[in-house]
């Protein structure tokens, strides 16, 4: 199992070093970064359009550098609100899943070596909580998708407690992106960002509020 372990770690460090270094991986990054073009293409595919856009977010969470929102934008522009969220959810629950279980193969039992039992105590074994961290870090635009589903992965949580946690938690905010991307086709992207990082605020706002009435 670790020669296969190793495999999948050198495989994910070639296609980060591809993405961030050459040539060909940056302008695949800038294209993946322009909502407008993504629109035009999935124009063009018709039919295949919601299975490129599953299938993009879902690129786009495993592989860090490639940015997310644009391609949520592009699909409540060119699918509307309702059926744009339902896409948006669905890659991304996928590419969540995806990274939840590169990590959880490659990294855990590693952990569990160096560090045995106590990976699985205090705060880290408590189920509850970390379903609530990882529900409450979906709401956040401001907390990185990624590096939330890859550390979640080498944490003892369940599953199904982290898939379930990441649906609920992906609605809100695809919705938003999708809404975004039906209302503002022709506006730029910086003009949606920063009422994205205003509705997280509120809602980290709202969290801090709850959590210091609940311990007075």
């Amino acid at each position: 199992m670790m020669p296969l372990r190793l495999l999948v770690a050198a495989i994910a460090v070639i296609a980060l070093t591809w993405l961030y270094v050459t040539p060909s991986g940056q302008m695949l990054v800038a294209a993946l970064g322009d909502s407008q073009a993504l629109q035009g293409w999935l124009d063009q595919l018709a039919g295949l359009g919601p299975l490129a856009i599953i299938l993009l977010m879902a690129f786009a969470i495993v592989f860090n550098p490639i940015p997310s929102a644009p391609i949520a934008l592009a699909a409540g522009a060119v699918f509307g609100h309702a059926w744009g969220t339902l896409y948006i959810v669905l890659g991304a629950e996928l590419g969540a899943i995806i990274a939840f279980g590169i990590a959880r193969f490659a990294g855990y039992e590693l952990l569990r070596k160096w560090f045995g039992d106590k990976i699985e105590t205090g705060m880290w074994g408590n189920q509850n909580r970390l379903t609530a961290l990882v529900f409450v870090s979906r709401l956040l635009p401001f907390i990185s998708f990624d590096l939330i589903s890859y550390g979640a992965g080498l944490t003892p949580i369940r599953f199904w407690r982290f898939a379930s946690a990441t649906l609920l938690g992906l609605i809100p905010m695809s919705f938003l992106l999708a809404h975004f991307g039906a209302e503002l086709k022709t506006t730029e992207l910086t003009r949606a960002i920063p009422i994205a990082l205003g509705l997280g605020a509120l809602t980290f706002g709202s969290i801090l509020w709850a959590a210091f009435r609940a311990r007075r």
